[in-house]
């Protein structure tokens, strides 16, 4: 038996870090956490100054006791989970739950997965830091006690299984000011105006602009008109050298964001991938908000650097770490190897560490040398100057390897050219000259990646909490990231040529989104409910201060259960006057009055999600209902689109002597025949399938369902077999039973498919109490 047992979270870690201990070494992983706040309650005892009730999971009790009985047999058991604050907490519950003593218990820390690394651990093992610990214990007995208490809130004051978090609601609300602030934005429209010039020969071709903007077409005429007998010269030519420094290395937000930008991926992606390539060992810690380079990693880089690139393009550089709040002294995100090109056969793996790599390798290059030109044309009989703007790059530097992308949507930014030859009082010829109008831009809704930025820069959450986060809004349904059709929009163009002003109407689309965040009526709903109720649960500035509040505890600056005490006591207060006070929250907009009835019609968020309503509850005949369709809300929809929805259900004839209809239910529209359902696909409009396409689906169903059943003994209880989405599989009244592999479905019995159900392993529920 080997004297050393290491357990590290992951079973990929365990692999990688077994390969370099020796024999006298067993790596075994934990799999994440072996232990949590216990599941039924809000397991905090609050009158015990806040005391945690923790529970090994049933799907964990066997590992623990399996590594409980490692733990017995070895000399040394080294805890070698994550260098972060739950890397720690798991580091503590392990040692909690295999009854570890400290005599012969180490834990140890490491940034990277190499040879070099781990050993340098082994040779520095510590204790358990248990100021890191009540700093990961603070953040989850306050998330508890927040969702426990405010999302049964959400229950009875907007619609049932709603939740609500301490941080997710913040970043709900991010997103939904930000659409607020697009609703209420007015577009403010101007003209670019952009000449083109040559020389007095009709060469060297460049562009110019104009240095002020027309606020109205009539101006904007009227400057073109006076231009066209005018003369131009170079009124001013001023050149002057200036330089680009190459960004900092990685950190868990910088990351997400240009893995977004670079790569199109979504930020719980990157960090799937960075994982994967931190555990096989090609890149140091992916959760850090340090861009810290050590002293190795920069000797490193400077190697690759000189060979690949010359001396010239080297220059060592150690970046400062801005973050509010940085947590722990640890590394920037960089590989492990920096000789290493290729570092996985996955290639989306392989694209994420080129990035890594290439911005690590490019903070350690010397600047771009660049030469800006600025010429300035007079236009004869005006005051306004066209100003052109060139840029040469006189030495690459780290442009040769790496440029940061930016979030940067102005759609009139131009890239400097290279402008031609000049000299000052020069003559210039006008080629053509277009005033094009052009409309402000309301703010940018957020990608994952701009609202991961926007959360560090508040100091909201950590690196181990944004991409967990933005996971999280979108699947509670208070935020989705789609696509969004554009609208087209007309837009005025004067041009002027060979001494002639001509305008011309010109559309073009606006307004299209890609993968951006967009509030759900829910999402919209809920906030607004909690802004009015919680203000200081909902405010950005709070939210802050309580993570500045776990780092000062991670610090042995703060005692965690005084801070708890502190938020919890005003915060409880708030959630029993909340309850007891006030209203439900429906978003309820009146849109107008139903013409047949006379009675109002409403748009609001019901027990099932968003919908129209006729008519008042207080009224003797019951209100009339219907769910929104898809890209419908109830912000926006008018009051023609909503009585449209009321249309349904409507006849639509006979088939096989039965009536079918189309109507539409909780779980979208159908088509009813002879009592049963049919789904009506999504691309289809209720509103105009006939009775020909209606009977189409209902033969399609048919067949479906007869394809679908291989057997059916019939009996009590009933048996079949099926075919399902997963593949083949036994019905047995209500319970559904997996097939063993090695059974053909074709060759069931019923005595065969009842003796499959008693072998088969009982699903895990809720233990029912016996009664005698």
């Amino acid at each position: 038996m080997p004297k050393h047992l290491v357990i590290v979270e992951s079973p990929a870690k365990a692999k990688t870090i077994e390969g370099y201990l020796g024999k006298d070494f067993l790596v075994r992983s934990s799999y994440g956490h072996v232990r949590d706040l216990a599941s039924k309650g809000i397991s905090v005892r609050i009158d015990e100054n806040f005391e945690p009730e923790y529970e090994v999971p049933a799907d964990k009790k066997k590992l623990v006791a399996e590594l409980k009985k490692l733990a017995k047999a070895a000399e040394t058991v080294w805890l070698a989970s994550d260098e972060d604050r739950e890397g720690e907490a798991i580091a503590w519950h392990l040692f909690q739950s295999l009854g570890l003593k400290k005599e012969n218990t180490r834990r140890i820390v490491f940034n990277e997965i190499t040879k070099t690394a781990i050993l340098k651990a082994i040779d520095n093992p510590r204790q358990i830091n248990e100021d890191l610990v009540n700093a990961q214990q603070a953040r989850r007995v306050l998330d508890r006690l927040v969702g426990y208490e405010l999302s049964p809130v959400l229950w009875k004051k907007v619609k049932p299984s709603l939740s609500a978090g301490r941080v997710q609601s913040v970043a709900v609300r991010l997103v939904v000011d930000r659409e607020r602030e697009r609703e209420a934005f007015s577009a403010e429209t101007y003209f670019k105006v952009v000449a083109h010039f040559t020389n007095e020969q009709g060469a060297h071709g460049f562009k110019a602009e104009l240095n002020q903007r027309p606020e109205d077409a009539a101006t904007a005429s009227e400057f073109l008109q006076h231009c066209a007998s005018a003369s131009y010269k170079v009124s001013s030519l001023e050149t002057k050298p200036a330089k680009r420094s190459p960004a900092a290395p990685f950190t868990t937000s910088t990351l997400q964001q240009e893995a977004s930008r670079k790569l199109g991926m979504p930020v719980g992606r990157t960090m799937q991938l960075a994982q994967r390539l931190y555990e096989s060992g090609k890149i140091t810690y992916m959760r850090t908000d340090s861009v810290n380079l050590s002293d190795f990693a920069r000797e490193s880089a400077a190697e690759v650097v000189r060979s690949q690139y010359g001396d010239k393009y080297h220059k060592e550089r150690q970046y400062a770490t801005k973050a509010k709040g940085a947590q722990e002294a640890h590394e920037c995100i960089r590989p492990t190897n920096f000789a290493t090109e290729v570092a996985s056969s996955d290639a989306s793996e392989q694209r994420l560490y080129e990035l890594i790599r290439k911005r690590a390798l490019a903070s350690q290059m010397a600047d771009a040398q660049l030469e800006k030109t600025t010429a300035k044309i007079a236009v004869s009989g005006r005051e306004e100057l066209f100003v052109a703007r060139g840029e040469v790059i006189k030495f690459e530097g780290f442009l040769s390897l790496y440029l940061e992308s930016t979030d940067d949507e102005d759609e009139d930014k131009e890239d400097a050219g290279l402008l031609p030859p000049m000299k000052e009082q020069q003559n210039l010829l006008l080629a053509q000259m277009k005033a094009t109008q052009r409309f402000s831009q309301a703010p940018a809704r957020y990608t994952e990646a701009s609202l991961v930025k926007k959360l560090e820069e508040l100091g909201i959450g950590r690196p181990s909490t944004y991409a967990p986060t933005i996971s999280t809004i979108q699947k509670r349904g208070y935020v989705v990231k789609e696509e969004r059709e554009g609208h087209i929009r007309k837009y005025r163009v004067f041009t002027l040529q060979q001494g002639e002003v001509k305008s011309q109407e010109e559309s073009e689309t606006t307004g299209a989104e890609k993968n951006k965040l967009f509030p759900t009526d829910i999402g919209m709903v809920v906030n607004d409910f909690l802004v009015e109720h919680f203000e200081q649960i909902m405010d950005y500035h709070f939210t802050a201060r309580v993570e500045q509040e776990f780092d000062e505890i991670a610090e042995g600056k703060k005692a965690w259960d005084k801070m708890i005490d502190n938020f919890y006591g005003p915060f409880h207060e708030t959630v029993k006057n909340t309850e007891e006070n006030s209203g439900k929250a429906t978003g309820k907009r009146l849109l107008g009055e139903d013409p047949k009835s006379g009675k109002p019609v409403y748009a609001l968020v019901g027990r099932y999600g968003p919908m129209v309503q006729i008519g008042d509850a207080e009224d003797e005949e019951k209100p009339k209902f219907s769910s929104l369709q898809k890209g419908q809300s109830i912000q926006s929809i008018e009051l023609e689109e909503a009585l449209k929805l009321f249309a349904l259900p409507r006849s639509l004839g006979d088939f096989e002597e039965k009536e079918v209809t189309v109507g539409r239910g909780r779980f979208g529209p159908y088509v009813r025949h002879n009592s049963k359902f049919v789904s009506i696909p999504k691309e289809e409009d209720p509103l105009e399938i006939d009775l020909a396409r209606a009977v189409e689906l209902i033969k399609a169903k048919r067949e479906a369902e007869a394809n679908r059943i291989i057997h059916d003994f019939g009996g009590d209880p009933p048996v079949q077999v099926l075919r399902g989405r997963y593949g083949p599989y036994i019905s047995i009244g209500k319970e559904n039973v997996r097939i063993p592999k090695d059974v053909e479905p074709e060759q069931l019995t019923r005595e065969a498919c009842l003796a499959i159900q008693k072998e088969a392993p009982k699903k895990k529920g809720r233990a029912k109490s016996s009664k005698k």
